[in-house]
């Protein structure tokens, strides 16, 4: 396996380095991400926050919107949390040290221990347990406890039958790379792998049947989640507020979907976002809306919702650079389009699905994330129109 990794292995820029915050950030971001969609994110992410210690000074919300567009927004609170952990404490040195980091489990540790330290640290993605699973003949839910800690067993014993002086390293990514470009969910290329001669699915032609995983819902029996957004514009401004860290889409800047104690009137609906998550489905009704109460244009007053942590007015033109949802993005984009209106909104990346066929580096996502799997927006038709409110939104819940 080491000897085929050196002779196949891809050229990707955090391949060559040997720094322990570059790895770190790289197997974060390439959690249920493809490889091709995280190379530009972790070279401009790289390139602003170029160590530990200044990803650990960056604001949250600069760090958001660097992250934008990737989806799992706890990866990246984790992140920032972490290296807030490791520039107080210093940069850990073993797999079981960088368990104590917040955010990092134990693919993650095993990935930075051996790639940067030289550790005999296993670990196991989608792709090392998909390999296993075939070559070992593996029957059992490699989701499961019981899968799980069979696969995790049979990568250890593999690391510690490691010869002296092979890379730990070389044999983690040489396993994952396999299961990468070889030995891919469907239609393996079995002809090019060179594990073929001991894959007991090859011998069995059980390649389709393993490894054994739960199968996935579809996404029209995903629970679909109704939500409606204010779009809220005066004189080259949008109302935004920003969600508290914790929950869907925590710490990002949004439409609002209600203002509680600030008097506005709410309008038509103007569009409608239709995007599948990774446990759900979502949609979005935007209504116009417009604050009634002159002084509040300038200062939003007594405004209070226990759903965000801030309100404030931005520019239309600079809000980009704030970290935004996929959908607050996408609404925005269709928005200025049905105005004519060009600005920097068009320059942030649209979120590019998980493949199934390339590198989901974890299984575990958290659920207070979100990544998207789809999106339509579309104009919704007018209705009538609401009545003014004196106190707060009129928003309907649904």
């Amino acid at each position: 396996m080491v000897a085929h990794y050196a002779k196949v292995k891809r050229d990707l820029p955090w391949r060559r380095t040997r720094d322990p915050y570059a790895i770190w950030v790289s197997e974060i971001m390439l959690q249920q991400t493809r490889v091709a969609t995280v190379i530009p994110y972790w070279e401009r992410w790289m390139a602003r926050f170029p160590t530990v210690g200044a990803l650990a000074d960056a604001p949250l919300d600069d760090v958001l919107a660097a992250w934008a567009g990737l989806g799992y927004y706890s990866r990246a609170r984790n992140l920032h949390a972490g290296a807030r952990e490791v520039a107080a404490r210093g940069v850990p040195a073993t797999a079981a040290a960088w368990r104590e980091v917040k955010g990092i489990g134990a693919y993650t540790a095993g990935a930075i221990a051996s790639i940067a330290f030289g550790e005999r640290a296993p670990l196991v993605d989608g792709n090392v347990a998909r390999v296993l699973a075939r070559v070992l003949g593996i029957d059992d839910d490699v989701k499961s406890a019981r899968g799980s800690r069979r696969v995790w067993q049979e990568a250890d014993a593999l690391m510690r039958a490691l010869p002296d002086g092979a890379a730990p390293g070389d044999l983690n990514q040489g396993l994952m790379e396999l299961g990468a470009t070889v030995c891919a969910p469907r239609a393996p290329s079995c002809l090019a792998c060179p594990l073929r001669h001991l894959c007991v699915a090859y011998r069995d032609r059980r390649q389709d049947e393993l490894p054994v995983v739960p199968a996935r819902k579809r996404a029209a029996d995903l629970p679909r989640l109704d939500r409606e957004a204010l779009w809220i514009e005066d004189r080259g401004r949008i109302l935004l507020a920003r969600r508290r860290p914790d929950g869907l889409f925590g710490g990002l800047w949004e439409l609002p979907a209600a203002l509680p104690g600030i008097a506005i009137s709410v309008g038509d609906p103007i569009l409608t976002h239709e995007q599948t998550l990774s446990h759900r489905r979502l949609r979005i009704t935007v209504r116009t809306a417009r604050v009634t109460k002159p002084g509040a244009r300038a200062s939003l007053g007594k405004w209070s919702d226990p759903s965000y942590d801030a309100v404030s007015w931005h520019p239309i033109a600079q809000a980009a650079g704030l970290g935004i949802s996929s959908a607050t993005a996408a609404i925005v984009r269709r928005r200025l389009a049905m105005n004519h209106v060009e600005s920097s909104w068009s320059s942030i990346p649209k979120r590019s699905p998980s493949s199934r066929t390339d590198t989901p580096r974890s299984s575990k996502a958290s659920r207070s994330s979100a990544t998207t799997r789809e999106t339509r927006t579309s104009a919704a038709p007018p209705r009538a129109r609401r009545k003014a409110s004196t106190s707060s939104s009129t928003t309907r819940r649904r």
